[in-house]
């Protein structure tokens, strides 16, 4: 893993708390000077218009006191702005750290449209249960920026990696924000999100894995459990990202950011113990076999689960 980068007070920009486009231009810093520190990995641009220095460490307190620079005053944030707040990094989907989307923020239904370059907003139905005040931020709780990005997503695999992102916080349970549905009746976005809320599931480790496991269930699998342990002398070694344990049957997504050439051996040597000694038949993917049009995740799926289904009987099982 390659050294950490830290920006100096040579840039005379804050090496110890976000700071905005407007005030980097103060400081005598240019946007073209901004994007190459974001490039170089000197700063974090987490969300649109705000930057960090890359040594200040990750917190929600941090993510707050980004958020309450650019927010106008009366509003809450929402959607994956606020997804971003309660989960951090987590939230955000492939590169999005270096084009940001707007910031999804909305005053209540009756409070007037917000305008604002580096927001996405407008208004929005709300009831009180639905906020909650972070660090003097207003934001959508947990469960309704569940159901919100289950919702009002552009695409599938976004919608099912918020809902993920926000059971994984633990702070609701899948049947809490299963019965909660109904009241989006003829709302935009409900019948996706009766479709996809069944299938959310907080172990799914990333947006890759969520992705991966959308592809499962579009070839046909029963349901997976996630985050699979795999012991050895009463201790957990490592997890399978999802599979059906009764059938020694997994599969993986090897994203870019943990599974890079550094991390290949190690990879190929638990799959190989985990096949050899443990009998599992594990199936890996990449970006290409997971997104795109010439994606093939769930053909390679439904056809490595009836293979694993015909070996069964004959792999030996041991414990």
């Amino acid at each position: 893993m390659a050294d950490p980068i830290f920006l100096d007070g040579a840039s005379r920009l804050p090496t110890d708390a976000p700071f905005t486009r407007a005030m980097a231009h103060q400081f005598g810093v240019t946007d073209k000077v901004l994007h190459g520190l974001v490039l170089k990995g000197y700063l974090r641009r987490p969300i649109r218009g705000v930057y960090v220095a890359a040594q200040v460490p990750e917190s929600i307190v941090l993510r707050c006191h980004m958020l309450s620079l650019v927010v106008p005053p009366g509003s809450f944030i929402t959607d994956r702005s606020a997804a971003w707040l309660h989960a951090g990094d987590r939230a955000l989907a492939p590169n999005e750290h270096l084009a940001p989307p707007p910031i999804s923020c909305f005053r209540p239904s009756d409070g007037g449209r917000l305008r604002n370059g580096l927001t996405a907003s407008g208004e929005r139905e709300i009831e009180p249960r639905d906020l909650q005040d972070i660090h003097g931020v207003v934001v959508t709780t947990p469960l309704r920026t569940a159901l919100d990005l289950g919702r009002l997503q552009k695409n599938r695999d976004l919608k099912l990696h918020g809902m993920d992102t926000m059971l994984g916080l633990r702070v609701f349970s899948h049947e809490q924000m299963l019965a909660e549905i109904p009241r989006f009746n003829r709302r935009r976005g409900v019948v996706m999100l009766r479709v996809l809320a069944p299938l959310a599931d907080g172990g799914s480790g990333s947006f890759g894995e969520s992705a991966l496991r959308l592809r499962w269930y579009d070839g046909g699998l029963p349901r997976p459990r996630t985050q699979i342990p795999v012991e050895l002398n009463g201790r957990v070694l490592f997890y399978l990202d999802m599979g059906l344990e009764d059938l020694l049957f997994a599969a993986e997504y090897d994203g870019e950011a943990w599974h890079g050439d550094d991390r290949e051996s190690h990879d190929e040597e638990r799959r190989d113990w985990l096949e050899r000694q443990r009998n599992w038949t594990i199936e890996i993917f990449r970006k290409p076999s997971v997104f795109g049009q010439h994606q093939d995740a769930d053909r390679r799926l439904a056809a490595a689960y009836k293979q694993a289904r015909a070996t069964f009987g004959i792999r030996t099982v041991l414990v």
